[in-house]
């Protein structure tokens, strides 16, 4: 079997460890977790880095100009510039005790990044998620990023660290939209069982009720394994779902990254209180 999730203060330890032993939650569980998503212009880093939020999301990708020496920058497509470089940004989140989530759009931007992360390694004793889209998911149509070269790199120089891997997704709300096949998960536990690091799963909120016999045997395959439920703005699915998740996974192996006003019903429901 291999490893699992890393030791105190590592990059690879287990965000519910990390943050139970600091303090920050009460339990195991992993709907206690709060997100601040999309942390990518300066505005939005600082509200998040002054927010009770544990983790920290943002994106990252190379600036349009393209230039050969052009830095990292903090933005999500459609945008292609940013007043905030991942250099910047790190110097910032450094000075906190959070946990970060760095979310990959292009493979380009991910060995310059790495060798950023490699400068602030020894400030950076909290977990680390590295992301990115490696498999085409359900209505899924933007571009995956190359699974083999991504994997490689960030372990090159980062092999005890958090990978968050998941698929291209869409969802329509004028149609029936599949959930995750089992091609899909087939694939996603293919590439994974390679790897020795914890793995998180980001998989969207709407399509998970569809395709809980499939997520269900993903995670059995092995206790590196967890889900990460996220929300598209418009995407239409109800707390119900969100209930039904809780009552079939386990809920140390489930982490819930979704949008207001969602997050704050669900969280009453289950009895979680939630800070504004």
């Amino acid at each position: 079997m291999a490893a699992s999730a890393g030791g105190p203060g590592s990059w690879s330890e287990n965000i519910l460890e990390y943050f139970l032993r600091n303090s920050q939650i009460t339990a195991e569980d992993g709907a206690e977790i709060t997100w601040y998503h999309a942390a990518n212009h300066k505005a939005q880093m600082n509200e998040a880095l002054k927010s009770t939020a544990h983790m920290i999301e943002a994106d990252v990708l190379l600036p349009s100009d393209g230039s050969e020496h052009s830095q990292p920058i903090m933005a999500h497509p459609p945008e292609t510039n940013s007043d905030n470089t991942l250099q910047e940004w790190l110097t910032e989140v450094t000075k906190s005790n959070k946990g970060i989530k760095l979310d990959f759009k292009s493979l380009a931007a991910v060995e310059p990044s790495m060798m950023l992360l490699e400068n602030v390694k020894r400030h950076l004793r909290r977990p680390v998620w590295i992301n990115a889209d490696i498999l085409p998911g359900p209505n899924g149509n933007s571009k995956v990023i190359d699974a083999k070269p991504f994997l490689d790199t960030v372990t090159f120089f980062f092999p005890d660290v958090t990978f968050s891997l998941g698929w291209t997704t869409g969802w329509h709300p004028e149609k029936v939209n599949e959930g995750y096949s089992w091609t899909m998960v087939k694939e996603m536990e293919y590439i994974c069982n390679e790897l020795s690091q914890p793995v998180t799963f980001p998989v969207r909120a709407a399509l998970v009720r569809q395709s809980c016999s499939q997520l269900l045997w993903l995670l059995k395959q092995s206790n590196r394994y967890s889900l990460t439920i996220w929300t598209g703005k418009n995407d239409n699915y109800s707390i119900e779902d969100l209930l039904y998740i809780r009552d079939h996974f386990d809920k140390k192996q489930v982490f819930y990254d979704i949008l207001e006003p969602q997050n704050h019903e669900f969280k009453q429901a289950i009895g979680i209180k939630v800070n504004l």
